[in-house]
């Protein structure tokens, strides 16, 4: 790594040796710095702003309190990750909702089939371009949260927060195969309801039929 790339990861080390030393300051810098991103998180698992904020508000009262116990075996931001993704899954917990998440069912996930892809076209503009508009923003979010809940946690958690795979499934309770077949069916889901909004009309293709070419290969058959 370059020193341009330590950075981050050493700021935020110096911060924390200052909490712990009684720096609030330091302390609230960490809070400034990471509220938002929490905030965020929270919001895309649980729901609904209210909430998203009582799980920040715990998030960082946990990190008060465990503060001692980080190591920098890994960086503040994913121990940060780890502590608010525990308190919006203990939301959804008590809420019941989880009941209906089946993440325990690994027989399930890996018997269930990828998606087929009904709309393929080369999109309109870049990820880049997209990303600047505030209405194509809400039309992506409001497809993250069409996902079921399992298939939206491990995207948000591998591929929004960057966690490894490894971390993933310990987070959720799942195996880390789990963890790769419900981030792909996500990812394939995401791309399908974006390229329906975002496709280039002029480059689609439309669906394969399946029916047809099985139909085909029992006429050539006979």
């Amino acid at each position: 790594m370059t020193a341009s790339t330590n950075q981050p990861f050493d700021d935020d080390l110096a911060l924390v040796r200052r909490a712990k030393e009684g720096d609030f300051a330091a302390f609230e810098a960490l809070v400034s710095k990471y509220e938002r991103r929490l905030f965020t998180l929270a919001h895309r698992i649980v729901g609904n702003s209210h909430d998203a904020e009582e799980v920040v508000q715990q998030s960082f009262v946990s990190v008060i309190e465990n503060l001692e116990s980080f190591r920098a075996d890994s960086a503040f931001s994913t121990w940060l990750i780890r502590i608010a993704t525990n308190h919006a899954l203990a939301w959804l917990r008590r809420e019941a909702i989880r009941a209906t998440l089946s993440l325990s069912e690994d027989l399930a996930d890996s018997n269930e089939p990828l998606p087929h892809p009904q709309v393929i076209a080369q999109w309109r503009e870049t990820p880049e371009q997209i990303a600047q508009k505030r209405e194509l923003r809400e039309q992506i979010e409001d497809a993250l949260r069409s996902l079921d809940e399992k298939y939206r946690l491990v995207f948000l958690l591998r591929d929004v927060e960057g966690l490894s795979t490894r971390e993933t499934a310990e987070l959720l309770g799942i195996s880390e195969n789990n963890v790769k077949i419900r981030l792909l069916r996500a990812r394939l889901m995401l791309r399908e309801q974006l390229t329906q909004l975002l496709g280039d009309e002029r480059t689609r293709v439309p669906p394969h039929n399946h029916s047809d070419a099985t139909e085909e290969g029992s006429a050539a058959v006979d």
